[in-house]
Formats: structure tokens, sequence, C-alpha cells
């Protein structure tokens, strides 16, 4: 079957699931879109807005068929219903990062595999775009021995409430080429953003991105995840979040740099984009789905963009669709 008799099916219709039902269907023809939310009458809503072919329903009647794909955007937890895309010949793109769903997710790699289907995890903002730059940076080098990724905003609610909760606990660090534990919320430092955003403090969070890099760049020895946070952040991580978060946060920023050699120089390569967090989002979990369908993907199996995709054509259909990375490479010592 050509792609265009696939159907893709998108569970959630937030902030990130709106947009990314609106870009699956400029990406290219689809036999059917079919956008399930628990609260129902927020999907009728989605539908109505789009047009053909875009349906609507209730989570229960998520039922993908084989090589159609599952984009799931939804708040709870994404496991479930990847496991029923899979048992039908699905593939499945995530956009969540949540440590404990984007592990659950990688988990399915097996079977994935056995099926050969793809399950692209953590397909969003940071990790995602991010996931895609470090891919990107990464061409550029002969040996990569340093990643060191940088956020700030948020999505949805459900985004805003885990950049709250990253900031209490204990981080799992890969440093020199081992996992160390980091306290969350500790390891300040000034990280520089394209502007308009700029300077701003960022700390060690509990975020799933190393958990997709480490096997995606062989040979990288450390690995460290920050988000942008002010004190108030850090002060009441530890309690429930005093405020209800907006639909939808402001813009935010994602920042990766890579060092590693380039014949006998150690260099470094600095990569980082600006958007709307759900924006951005939105476009990659869609082009992600695209390409799952269009059989662009790497290979079958779960993992993360940085594994999963070329990272060049990735970032230029994205560019495309207004959502543009910038660069600033600057030399380190030599050896």
């Amino acid at each position: 079957m050509v792609a265009e008799e696939h159907r893709a099916l998108l569970v959630g219709a937030g902030a990130v699931g709106a947009r990314a039902a609106r870009q699956l269907v400029s990406l290219g023809p689809l036999g059917e879109l079919f956008v399930g939310d628990l609260d129902t009458d927020l999907a009728a809503t989605v539908a109505a807005t789009i047009g053909e072919p875009v349906t609507a329903g209730a989570v229960e009647d998520f039922v993908p068929g084989p090589g159609d794909v599952a984009v799931l955007a939804s708040a709870g937890e994404h496991r479930p219903l990847a496991e029923r895309a899979l048992e039908r010949g699905a593939h499945v793109v995530s956009v969540s990062d949540r440590p404990g769903d984007v592990a659950a997710l990688l988990d399915l790699d097996a079977e994935a595999r056995e099926r050969r289907c793809h399950v692209v995890v953590g397909a969003g903002f940071s990790p995602g775009l991010s996931c895609v730059l470090v891919a990107r940076a990464a061409t550029t080098f002969e040996w990569v021995d340093e990643v060191h990724v940088a956020r700030i905003g948020t999505g949805g609610p459900a985004c805003a409430h885990h950049h709250h909760d990253s900031l209490a606990g204990v981080v799992p660090e890969w440093w020199d080429g081992q996992w160390v534990r980091r306290r969350a919320g500790s390891g300040r430092q000034l990280c520089w953003f394209p502007d308009p955003v700029g300077g701003v403090d960022c700390y060690r969070a509990v975020t799933p991105d190393r958990l997709l890099l480490v096997d995606a760049v062989p040979g990288v020895r450390r690995v460290s995840i920050r988000v942008a946070a002010n004190r108030r952040d850090r002060v009441t991580a530890h309690l429930p979040m005093l405020r209800r978060p907006h639909p939808e946060g402001a813009v935010g920023a994602v920042r990766v740099e890579v060092r590693g050699r380039r014949g006998a120089v150690r260099d470094e390569q600095v990569l980082g984009a600006v958007d709307r967090p759900a924006l951005a989002a939105a476009a990659v979990c869609a082009l992600a789905a695209r390409w799952a369908l269009d059989g662009r993907l790497r290979r079958a199996g779960a993992g993360g963009l940085a594994e999963l995709v070329e990272p060049i054509p990735f970032l230029a259909a994205l560019a495309e669709r207004g959502v543009k990375a910038a660069s600033f490479q600057g030399a380190a010592a030599a050896s």
C-alpha cells in the first residue's frame, strides 16, 4: 500500500496535538487522520476546524491498522497505546518527555524490529529537535566525546508539570563513560541561546534526553542535560505546582554543544533553535510520522530521532515549515 492509503491516528488534541494534526494534513495525502482525546468535544473541534480528511472520536476508538502511524501526544502513559498499535502492525511516534514513558517505549525495540515497525521516541522539542541537532553537529566530527544540551520553555500544561518535577530528585548523568548520580537543580551554568532569548541560568534536571543520546552517539564520554530555571522554580520543585500552568508556554529555545575531534584538533560546534515549544514539537512529530509512512526512517525498532533520521534533510524539511536552526562555531585549543 502507498502512504496516501494509510491512516494517521493522533491521540491528544492539546497544544501539541492540535497543531500536529494540521501539520500532518499539510505534509502529504492521507486516507484519514483520526484525532482522539479524553475530551471528545475538543477532538471534534480540531476535526471541524481542519476539515477533510480529519475525523474525531474518543481514545477508545483508537484502532490503527497495518502500515498506519499512531502519533501519541496525550498526557497519559504512552506504552499501552504503543503496544496496541504495534500489535496491529502500525508505526508509533511519541511526543512524551517523561523519563518513564521514554524508557518504557525504548523497551519495545525488539518487538518493533520483529514486526518491522518504527517506534519514534521523544519526538518533540527537547527531546526531539534537540536530538536532531546533536546528530547534525556530530556529522562534522570524526569522533565525538561530549554532548551538552540545554533548553528553556514549555509547551502545554503536561510539559509545564514535567518541567516543575524535573528540578527535584536525582539525575543520572553520563560522565566519563559511566552513570553517576547528581542532584537535580544543581550545576548552575549560564547558557547562551539564539536571540532574542540570550543568556539564561540552567540547571541539571531529570529529563529523558540522555537515554536517547548515549546510544545514539557511539563512544560519547559525557552527556549532560540542563533546563532553564529561576530561584522560585528550584525552591518549589519538591512541592505541588502552586499555580495552574498556561495552556501554552511562551517562546522557548534549545541549545546543543557537541565536542570532539577533527583530525588532530579538538573542536566544538554549537547549534540552537528558537520557537514556541508546542509549535516546534508539533512540526517535529508530524514530520517523523510522515517519514515513518513514507519509509524514510533509518531502521525498524524503537529509538530517538538522533538514531532514526538523516539529520540534514530532516532539518531542511523542518526549516520549510518555519522551524529553523542557528549555528555558532568556536575552536577549542589544539591537542
